[in-house]
């Protein structure tokens, strides 16, 4: 049964019931907001009361709650609390179409109200996200629509990139057929880069419904796109007589096939030594003629794609020239033409063979340079040992030409001084002594 407030003072009055308000009474009342599907509480509370009844009605003035008495036939309404200095209700499974401006009504001569708006909250339904296609071909424009409808208000969509923000979208309001809530739609666009290949896109939904937990979609992208091929050397310093191993590292999707291994624009020439295992190219005891350009392709169905390496291969002589041969010139140039001395040029040749500098493992090259350099300083020592005897002997000659001129014949050594050309009896002695 539906009471108006106007019937029920009219009633008073014939029961002869005087209704007096004082300044002090007043109802009291607060907004509400409520979810979609929640329950609202509506209060109505009066500091002061001398024992007037208080009643709440709904937007369409219909009532509710006439004190503890409940006017409206609705399951969903139900008492809280009444007393001549409150009144509560409550509202379960509150819809859209409860929402309004409810009135609670104390009545005093004038009846005296205060007003309590009950918001609704549209609650926005599960985002989905379209436009994508499975794979997508590198360079290829993509357009990712996120859409969520029955939000009140209007919800906010975000996206995300492997839960980085995407700033630069466009966004849509709708407002769907019942005039209450809203559709919402926000699209993504962008150039696919292999870069975005299992990358996460998401886009999400917040709304003050959701209690701080956004509903969102998820997408894992998956871009197709041309091999990318390096190739990666085990030695930086190849030189003869070593193995050099090269790998060719190809990424791309779909996953390249086998890769393939050239020379200098033709087939590996040498197949013993050069051996190709899957994506690694070994080439064993290397030479001057392994020099050149060595190339690396890899392809999938997107395309194709190679890089290169030149290979130059070093001389181990010139990596032992400086630690070896310059000492070992030094020593001979410090020699000189004293014949007494090849003694200790020996030996310091023989330190320069134990040379704590020379590179172990390489002693091949040093015994030749060494036996070398040794054979130069034995034949310049002969050689001054030579000279040196020759000029002694011109030398000895020389004074017994001088001197003994004319004293061939003397018997002995006194009268050959006493015959000699230009002697003097009493002329000094000279005499000359050889060891």
């Amino acid at each position: 049964m539906r009471l108006k407030p106007g019937a029920l003072l009219r009633f008073y009055s014939l029961c002869g019931i005087l209704v007096q308000g004082s300044q002090g009474q007043f109802p009291l009342t607060q907004n509400v907001t409520v979810v979609e599907g929640g329950t609202a509480n509506l209060t109505c509370r009066v500091d002061q009361n001398d024992n007037t009844s208080l009643q709440w009605s709904n937007p369409a003035q219909q009532t509710l709650y006439f004190d503890d008495k409940k006017a409206l036939r609705d399951n969903r309404i139900e008492l809280v609390r009444a007393s001549w200095h409150e009144l509560s209700i409550s509202v379960s499974d509150v819809s859209l179409s409860d929402e309004g401006q409810y009135t609670c009504s104390l009545f005093t001569m004038p009846v005296k109200t205060s007003k309590a708006f009950l918001t609704v909250l549209g609650v926005p339904e599960k985002p989905q996200i379209t436009g994508f296609t499975s794979p997508v071909m590198e360079g290829e424009r993509m357009q990712l629509t996120c859409k969520t409808s029955g939000s009140k208000p209007a919800a906010d969509i975000r996206w995300f990139k492997n839960d980085k923000e995407v700033k630069d979208v466009q966004y849509l309001k709708e407002e769907d057929a019942n005039r209450k809530t809203f559709t919402v739609s926000s699209t993504l666009d962008f150039l696919a880069d292999r870069s975005d290949d299992g990358a996460v896109v998401s886009c999400r939904v917040d709304h003050e419904s959701l209690n701080s937990t956004p509903q969102i979609a998820m997408q894992v992208l998956e871009i197709h796109y041309t091999p990318l091929v390096k190739i990666i050397s085990s030695n930086s310093w190849p030189e003869e007589g070593q193995t050099i191993i090269l790998t060719c590292e190809s990424k791309g999707k779909p996953v390249p096939e086998p890769v393939l291994w050239t020379k200098d624009g033709g087939e590996l020439p040498d197949p013993e030594r050069m051996v190709v295992n899957g994506r690694v190219l070994s080439i064993s005891f290397l030479n001057k003629t392994d020099n050149g350009t060595y190339r690396c392709e890899a392809k999938n169905p997107i395309g194709r794609n190679s890089t290169e390496y030149v290979l130059i291969v070093h001389d181990v002589f010139n990596t032992l020239l400086p630690t070896t041969v310059i000492p070992s010139l030094t020593t001979a140039t410090v020699t000189t033409t004293v014949a007494l001395t090849a003694s200790t040029t020996t030996s310091a040749t023989a330190t320069s063979i134990r040379d704590p500098n020379a590179l172990a493992g390489q002693t091949g090259p040093d015994h030749a340079l060494i036996g070398g350099i040794v054979a130069v300083v034995v034949f310049v020592t002969l050689c001054s040992i030579i000279l040196l005897g020759r000029y002694l002997a011109r030398h000895k000659g020389t004074y017994l030409t001088n001197e003994a001129k004319g004293a061939e014949d003397a018997p002995d050594a006194d009268t050959a001084i006493i015959n000699a050309e230009g002697s003097q009896v009493n002329a000094e002695e000279k005499k000359e002594y050889f060891i």
